[in-house]
């Protein structure tokens, strides 16, 4: 068959039989889901447009499916408590999860755990990447926001705690989701919260652009694609269409719902969980405790189709199909590695020597069997003991040490010269 153009995914907290049900947008059809588990609020995410995540609902791990096979789950990420957020880079690199009020990064090409942010003072609730995967942004139930760059945390020492660019703290309660717009670094940022607010940012300054107050605690909110519209859900199930083109210009604005009317979307009766625009930015999907998911017409604010389900919605996004999504013959281009549980560096020689071999050049030269990098993190150290000792002391015992560092220069140059020469020949090797 072929591929429809976009497809919903919707998870629930209760599903006996299917963690992810799938949906065509358009004709409401099921289409086969993905079976083993259930999935926690926020914890749903495409992987590369080839693997789909899971952080099992109240559990210590992530699920993973290739989204060709649907019937059985193939990897499962150990994850050191239960996981209350989940995202994964729109470049298919890397992948977040909150983890009480933790914060863990993962590399996918090789499973290893990159950073573990501590900034924030209570449990993550939501996880977001920039469209170009440059920022990522968190938010818990400390009611703060933050922005942080992914370059300053992946070049932090791991001594080093990294800062986030930017700490939203305007909220008052604790912040329900987050989403991002379109243009990296330059995009705009909503923030939802139980305060019965709704917040535009801009993550280049960090300035507060809008306050919307309302007069229920919100629980989602998304931007069209144009970023016209601001949607918010509300804890009683109602949904406010917010206009960011409105005049006057106003940072701080309340949405009155009896002279709003026909901006607010009814039919949920109980709290909205989560809300997604479709790409041409006319229909809206909304999940919701009342254990249905319900499309709207954006324009005529009717609800053009219900799909029921056995337990209170956690996660429905839409998502433009890819194509391995309906080809049972594809594979991954690239197979998922084990996903490790400590931050890489600190794991035993035992452990790493187990993950992967290490390949070393021109053993027979290293007669102290140092590697290159140690040998030059020695050669710096002498370089500065030198420096720092009194150039009126021992002469001699100076004259030897800058003979040592003479010698390390040139033996330096040499394994550098074979390491060039060798990897020449690779390359310059023709094929048989």
């Amino acid at each position: 068959m072929a591929a429809p153009m976009e497809v919903a995914l919707v998870s629930d907290a209760a599903g006996p039989l299917c963690n992810c049900s799938v949906w065509e947008l358009h004709s409401g059809s099921a289409l086969p889901g993905y079976r083993g588990g259930n999935s926690g609020p926020r914890g749903l995410a495409l992987l590369g447009g080839e693997h789909l995540l899971g952080a099992q609902l109240g559990k210590s791990y992530i699920n993973v499916w290739e989204l060709q096979r649907k019937d059985q789950l193939q990897q499962k990420i150990i994850c050191p408590g239960p996981v209350t957020c989940l995202t994964a880079s729109p470049n298919g690199l890397y992948i977040l999860a909150g983890v009480a009020e933790s914060i863990y990064l993962w590399e996918v090409s090789n499973g290893n755990l990159l950073a573990i942010l501590n900034r924030h003072y209570q449990d993550l609730t939501c996880l977001c990447f920039t469209d170009d995967s440059s920022h990522f942004l968190s938010g818990a139930k400390d009611c703060l926001a933050l922005v942080w760059n992914l370059y300053s945390v992946l070049q932090a020492e791991p001594s080093q705690i990294p800062d986030p660019r930017h700490v939203w703290s305007r909220h008052s309660l604790p912040i329900t989701d987050l989403c991002c717009g379109f243009g990296g670094p330059l995009a705009r940022a909503a923030t939802a919260s139980l305060d019965q607010t709704a917040k535009l940012w801009e993550i280049s300054s960090g300035d507060l652009l809008l306050s919307v107050l309302f007069d229920v605690g919100i629980m989602a909110v998304t931007l069209d694609l144009s970023e016209y519209h601001m949607f918010c859900g509300g804890m009683d199930g109602s949904i406010f269409q917010v206009d960011l083109c409105a005049w006057p210009v106003q940072r701080d604005r309340t949405f009155q719902t009896e002279r709003e009317n026909g901006k607010v979307f009814k039919g949920h009766r109980n709290q909205v969980t989560c809300l997604s625009v479709s790409t041409d930015g006319s229909l809206l999907l909304s999940g919701s405790h009342d254990e249905t998911v319900r499309l709207w017409d954006i324009q005529s604010k009717q609800c053009l189709k219900t799909m029921n389900h056995k337990g209170p919605v956690t996660n429905a996004f839409i998502v433009l199909a890819p194509a391995n999504m309906f080809n049972p013959d594809g594979k991954p281009s690239v197979p998922l590695p084990k996903f490790s549980k400590h931050l890489h560096g600190t794991e035993s020689n035992d452990e790493q020597g187990s993950e992967g071999v290490t390949l070393r050049l021109g053993l027979h030269q290293q007669e102290s069997g140092e590697s290159y990098l140690e040998k030059a993190e020695k050669m710096y150290s002498q370089m500065y003991s030198t420096r720092e000792k009194n150039l009126e002391g021992d002469q001699e015992h100076l004259t030897i040490q800058v003979s040592e560092l003479e010698e390390e220069v040139s033996t330096l140059r040499k394994i550098n010269k074979n390491l060039f020469d060798f990897s020449a020949r690779i390359i310059t090797k023709p094929a048989k």
